[in-house]
């Protein structure tokens, strides 16, 4: 720990005018600068002194949050575009920065980037290069000014989308023409928990011990109640800076477990806003030194899961009729549920479980207001004959492009039998 002696009487240093850059100051001139000050100053018996301590580490820190801070915008055209793709595992958003010569204000005035597939599980050693192909541009709320953040899709040097880019055919299928005439509209709720690092145990939990059981801490406030509050505020904020179609936030029902919601977005959208509001969200949680699990059930017991539930309508179910639309969605819905299962997120089994306002993972149901259901339909829509339907089944894991592509899929282009078509109406007792 270091002691400096300094006047009481503030003082200050000015560069000159005709310096367009305020030098850096070694430490070796504080010295000098303190004696020429000092000789032009009172004599020192008549004036005050006080000791100021200094961490050396935290002077390092607070050198370093100015570096981080630096508003290079007057100085220079040149921005930072973080380019972001979804790694191996296909959950984990790996980035890297690259300097572009100026502003830009869409992907195409982007160059295509490329990568190191056999370091993210995405290619082999020995001809490991996937190129970037930027896709959707949000301001970037970590450097500020004209910097970006990138959200890009993963291509083979001969133009072949790798088989982890679960964008490139929800493009296609949010291009055909039948699904652009219905303008699908997604609003994603998005669940996720906050974890304690090294012991990996939630946020607020004692460690290796359990709190009170579920009951007061959804939408909560309170030390003994909400765990976790900065980052979901920081997140929110951060989002909004980004352009990112952030629509709400709130505490869940497990301690330690928060949502967000994205949307209304429309068609390809919703999937290139939740991975950037995702990849922020790491972000944050790495400056806060809390570990983010999108796991679908993190906690066994009875504790609650993490869903990803997704809110959907077309034109047709939105105009007057609507009803009639959503019924039959719900049909088609039903038809395809074991290839809607198998393509909502891994673990999923664990948690839809029946219990926890979930539906079994095997066995498909629907209802009005009942979030015991795969699919819920709001008492607004059911009273107004139009609206949206609110699929619960997704996990949080879930890819949202997949996602948002087979609702689409599944209720504007596939088109069931009417011998099966009338089966599922009988049981579900839907009069289409």
């Amino acid at each position: 720990m270091a002691q400096i002696l300094a006047p009481a009487t503030q003082w200050r240093i000015r560069s000159t005018k005709t310096s367009p850059y305020a030098s850096p100051i070694a430490s070796n001139m504080w010295s000098s600068l303190l004696f020429k000050q000092n000789k032009k100053a009172a004599p020192i018996t008549s004036a005050k002194f006080r000791v100021m301590a200094i961490k050396s580490v935290d002077s390092t820190i607070n050198r370093i949050e100015g570096l981080l801070n630096l508003d290079v915008t007057p100085y220079t055209d040149k921005i930072i575009a973080e380019y972001i793709w979804i790694g191996g595992t296909g959950i984990d958003v790996r980035s890297k920065s690259r300097t572009i010569s100026k502003p830009v204000e869409h992907p195409s005035e982007l160059p295509k980037w490329n990568y190191d597939g056999s370091s993210t599980g995405q290619a082999l050693g020995e001809d490991s290069e996937v190129i970037l192909h930027p896709q959707a541009i949000f301001r970037d709320p970590f450097r500020g000014g004209n910097h970006i953040l990138v959200i890009c899709d993963s291509y083979t040097p001969a133009g072949e989308p790798i088989p982890t880019n679960k964008r490139y055919k929800a493009a296609e299928i949010f291009s055909n023409p039948k699904v652009q005439a219905e303008i699908p509209w997604y609003g994603i709720e998005q669940e996720y928990t906050l974890l304690q690092p090294n012991v990996k145990w939630p946020l607020g939990w004692p460690i290796g011990g359990y709190p009170g059981p579920q009951g007061p801490y959804y939408c909560s406030a309170g030390a003994d109640k909400s765990f976790g509050r900065d980052i979901s505020d920081a997140h929110y904020k951060a989002c909004l800076y980004a352009g990112i179609n952030i629509s709400g936030t709130n505490g869940e029902v497990m301690p330690g477990q928060w949502e967000y919601q994205v949307g209304p977005s429309v068609g390809i959208e919703a999937g290139d806003h939740i991975w950037a509001s995702r990849y922020i969200l790491e972000r944050i949680t790495e400056q806060a030194g809390v570990v983010l699990t999108l796991d679908p059930k993190p906690i066994e017991g009875d504790w609650n899961g993490a869903g990803a539930h997704t809110n959907y309508s077309t034109k047709s179910m939105r105009e007057d009729g609507g009803y009639e639309a959503i019924k039959k969605a719900i049909l088609n819905i039903s038809l395809r549920h074991n290839d809607h299962i198998s393509a909502y997120g891994e673990g999923n089994e664990r948690r839809l479980t029946g219990k926890h306002e979930t539906a079994s993972i095997n066995q498909f149901s629907w209802g009005v207001a009942n979030r015991g259901c795969s699919i819920r339909v709001g008492r607004d829509t059911e009273k107004n004959g139009k609206g949206y339907l609110e699929d619960r089944r997704p996990a949080s894991n879930m890819d949202p492009y997949v996602v948002t592509a087979l609702l689409a899929e599944t209720t504007v282009l596939w088109e069931p039998t009417l011998e099966a078509e009338a089966l599922a109406a009988q049981k579900l007792a839907l009069k289409v």
